[in-house]
């Protein structure tokens, strides 16, 4: 098989079939997503475009975090205690 829009160029080999039995009835098929995955992450960056700011990002969602939490009544505040004491949910962002 072969991917005519591959980072890596046009009409390379990207899988293989190995292990094959003697009777030829079963196989290991292996398909290498390296360059898709190369190609994905390139496109999402070329989307974000170049006034993204990973660091406002991440602030941006602490704050939206602790707004989700703030202002729970005491069934919300135990159930939400629990959900981080057991690692379902982040401690971090609540003040």
């Amino acid at each position: 098989m072969t991917d005519p829009i591959s980072p890596t160029g046009p009409e390379v080999d990207i899988s293989r079939v190995t292990g094959i039995s003697a009777g030829g009835a079963s196989g290991t098929f292996e398909f290498d997503l390296a360059g898709h995955e190369a190609r994905r992450r390139a496109e999402v960056f070329a989307a974000l475009g170049d006034t993204w700011d990973p660091a406002a990002a991440l602030a941006d969602e602490t704050a939206a975090q602790r707004l989700l939490y703030s202002s729970l009544d005491a069934d919300q505040q135990a159930t939400y205690t629990m959900l981080v004491a057991a690692g379902v949910l982040p401690a971090a962002g609540r003040d």
